[in-house]
């Protein structure tokens, strides 16, 4: 994303943990009186550690924030959480609308361990299935598709515009992809960048 210190960013999706590690972009980034955080509630152990930080309590899906009103949109590991595939769709057009470039990952779908649950294979079955065996195995918090929706990469190819340029990147554990990453918006790659279509 090649940030500069006057981009103004908008991390979308952020967690009230003292655990650093759960908001890495304001745990890392240099300028973070530049960031504005979103969260679905009032979050004071977050505001407490990033204090430069403005954080603001909305729903990814309807942000309250003009178009085009940051430079750069940030979502990391969210998507797969907020309900449907609408929904996935609507917080996507969303970060398009109201950032000139967006960053979102999540975890493959198609890699054999769900990392929220640690279980190997029970995110391929189909929810009829997966959820009893989510509640019986004691994931009961993950049976829900508002709870959890896993992605496949031609899933997160088409929550953005056809006509969009979006790059999805591929973080690979032994060859296999384990996280997926895409990077969309208004300025074009560069030659040596694959474009998904």
């Amino acid at each position: 994303m090649s940030p500069s210190s006057t981009d103004r960013v908008l991390d979308v999706g952020v967690t009230d943990t003292a655990w650093r590690s759960s908001n890495p972009l304001e745990a890392a980034y240099p300028w973070p009186e530049r960031i504005t955080a979103v969260g679905l509630e009032p979050m004071p152990t977050f505001e407490r550690l990033f204090p430069a930080v403005k954080f603001v309590v909305a729903d990814g899906r309807s942000l309250p924030f003009a178009d085009k009103a940051f430079d750069i949109g940030y979502s990391n590991a969210v998507v797969e959480h907020v309900g449907s595939l609408a929904d996935q769709k609507r917080f996507v057009s969303e970060l398009l609308r109201t950032c000139r470039r967006v960053f979102v990952s999540t975890p493959n779908a198609h890699f054999p361990i769900d990392p929220h649950t640690l279980l190997p294979f029970v995110h391929w079955l189909p929810r009829s299935v997966r959820h009893p065996i989510l509640r019986a195995t004691g994931n009961g918090q993950w049976a829900t598709e508002s709870a959890l929706r896993p992605i496949s990469p031609a899933e997160l190819r088409c929550m953005f515009p056809s006509e969009a340029s979006v790059r999805i990147v591929r973080q690979r554990v032994m060859g296999m992809t384990t996280v997926l990453t895409a990077i969309a918006g208004e300025a074009p790659f560069g030659a040596n960048d694959t474009v998904a279509r």
